[in-house]
Formats: structure tokens, C-alpha cells, sequence
């Protein structure tokens, strides 16, 4: 006999699918008593750059607990961005996940369905829907509910899907039948490490996160260090490489999220259209973008490092 645990894990799962999620895992709420020291370790060593953000919030970080009031559950789900076109390989190059619109609020309002699905469902069920912008290990509560593993460029790696996705989670004041986690297949492949332009996986399964193109193109608000040039490898918004070289990534397979289509000018412009881009042609075409994160004078610095 099914039992109310085993119903509405499944209710949640099939649930999950319906809306359009790659996959669902689920994890029981409470501290993360392994990334705890891994978390203070990558901080003292000033791994997060100008991220202050990161050392906000420390115990929230690691305990959804203290997120949500009377938690019982985590909910992780994974949605797919790979697109079916890529950006004109002549061009200055833009991350995978930006080519559409930005992605917290198409992700969010079907995290939120999911919620108002399982409250139907079930009934007075309390929770909090997570993108990417709360103090919450996203990556670390996928592997724990066995949606795949940290791979050695600290990315969530799958052996159907490779690392093209986005993760959210839903944290609920519910109960359910936990999954497990699973194991790592990076085995003795260094392709990631190997590949990263800055040298930014400083060792097997730890990126110094100030050392990223990413963090370069979008997080850094100052002036582009100088021993960068050259090295950024014509990435202005992101950048994809230790993703690309992925072996799993082979498997990817494209989304089929409107939403997430790529803007045809992304796709089509040169290096010479970016050069020339202005102000109002970027708030005309990216406002909806992530691109919008780094803002116009961001992107042209980018650019005009790169140039």
C-alpha cells in the first residue's frame, strides 16, 4: 500500500516533469555538514574575489533550516538551457545561458506553479521558491538529492545531460521520501582543468572563483586586471569552456523553453557590431537579458579589454 510519503513524492516528481523540468530530486532539510569547512576554507582564501555577498548570511547558506521556517524538505529541480544554435564563432562570445531571456523569473514563476500544484494537491503546505539569488548552495543540495555530481570544474554534472541547466530549489514545511545521492564520473579526466584560459580550477574540484572569466565579464566592477589580457579568450559575457570540453556535455540535448531562445542579434552580430553597439540599441535588445546584469558600460569595458 502506498503510503501519503510515497504519494506526493510522486505527485511532486511527475508534477515537476509536467511543468517542464529536466529533473526533480528531493533531499531532507538541515545542515550541510560537508561543505561547511569546504564553504569557510574557499572564503578565508579570498577565493570569492569582490563577492561580498558570499560571506553574508554564512549559517543560512549551509541550513535551509533557518530559510524557511519548520522545513522538512528540499526541493531540487533542474531546468535545461542548451540552445539548439550557437552565436557566430567569429564573434565576441556569450555564455550559453544568456542567450534568452533572463532566466530567474521563467524559472521562478514555474517553481511557484509547482508550489500552488503541491498546495491543491495537499493541502496546507507552506514554502519558498529559490533561484540562483538567495543565500542557498544550489549545486550542493542537486547532488545530495542524486541529480547528479559536483564534477572537478565544481559544476553539477549528469551522465544523461551533461551541465546545461539551471537549478532552483523549493523548500516546504513537508516530509517526503528522500533520494540519495549519486556517484562521480569525472574519473581521471582533467579536460576541465586542462581547458580553463585563467587556470581558474586551481585543483580537482575547486575553482578560485576570482581567478573566472565570468567573474571578469559580470561580477567585477572595476577595472580588468591586467595580467588577464590575452587570456580572456574572446569571452565578454561568461564563458563556457570548462562546460564545452565537458565529455557528459556530449549528451546535451537542446531545451525547448521558449523563453530561453536565443535574441537573433546575439546570434548574428560580429565582433564590429558589439564594438559598436550603442546604449540605446543595448537597452532596446537586452533589457530582458542577463546581459543587463553587467550593464552597458560593463559590457563595452569587456569588449574594449578584449578588442
Amino acid at each position: 500500500m502506498i503510503n501519503n510519503k510515497e504519494k506526493y513524492t510522486q505527485f511532486i516528481k511527475t508534477e515537476a516533469q509536467r511543468l517542464g523540468f529536466l529533473s526533480c530530486g528531493i533531499s531532507k532539510a538541515g545542515f550541510l555538514e560537508q561543505e561547511a569547512p569546504r564553504l569557510e576554507k574557499w572564503l578565508k582564501q579570498n577565493q570569492h574575489g569582490s563577492m561580498s555577498f558570499m560571506e553574508e548570511h554564512f549559517d543560512k547558506r549551509l541550513n535551509p533550516t533557518l530559510l524557511v521556517d519548520d522545513s522538512k524538505s528540499v526541493i531540487s529541480l533542474l531546468l535545461n538551457y542548451y540552445p539548439a544554435e550557437i552565436q557566430n564563432q567569429d564573434s565576441y562570445k556569450i555564455s550559453k545561458y544568456a542567450y534568452g531571456k533572463d532566466y530567474h523569473n521563467v524559472i521562478k514563476r514555474k517553481v511557484i506553479k509547482l508550489l500552488k500544484s503541491i498546495k491543491r494537491e495537499i493541502g496546507d503546505v507552506s514554502g519558498r521558491a529559490f533561484v540562483d539569488i538567495a543565500p542557498i548552495m544550489d549545486k550542493a543540495w542537486a547532488a545530495k538529492s542524486g541529480l547528479g555530481w559536483i564534477g572537478k570544474n565544481s559544476n553539477l554534472l549528469t551522465q544523461k545531460v551533461g551541465s546545461y541547466y539551471f537549478i532552483a530549489e523549493l523548500i516546504i514545511d513537508l516530509e517526503l521520501q528522500y533520494d540519495h545521492p549519486t556517484t562521480d564520473h569525472c574519473g581521471t579526466c582533467t579536460a576541465c582543468i586542462d581547458a580553463c584560459p585563467t587556470q581558474a580550477i586551481i585543483a580537482p574540484y575547486v575553482v578560485d572563483g576570482s581567478k573566472c572569466i565570468s567573474y571578469f565579464t559580470i561580477e567585477l566592477k572595476e577595472n580588468m586586471p591586467l595580467e588577464m589580457k590575452g587570456k580572456m579568450d574572446d569571452w565578454i559575457f561568461g564563458c563556457d569552456v570548462c562546460q564545452d570540453v565537458c565529455p557528459w556535455n556530449k549528451f546535451s540535448k537542446p531545451h525547448n523553453e521558449p523563453a530561453f531562445n536565443p535574441y537573433p542579434e546575439l546570434l548574428s552580430y560580429s565582433k564590429k557590431d558589439w564594438e559598436e553597439i550603442t546604449m540605446d540599441t543595448f537597452t532596446k535588445v537586452f533589457t530582458n537579458s542577463p546581459l543587463k546584469r553587467t550593464q552597458f558600460e560593463g559590457l563595452k569595458r569587456n569588449i574594449n579589454f578584449i578588442k
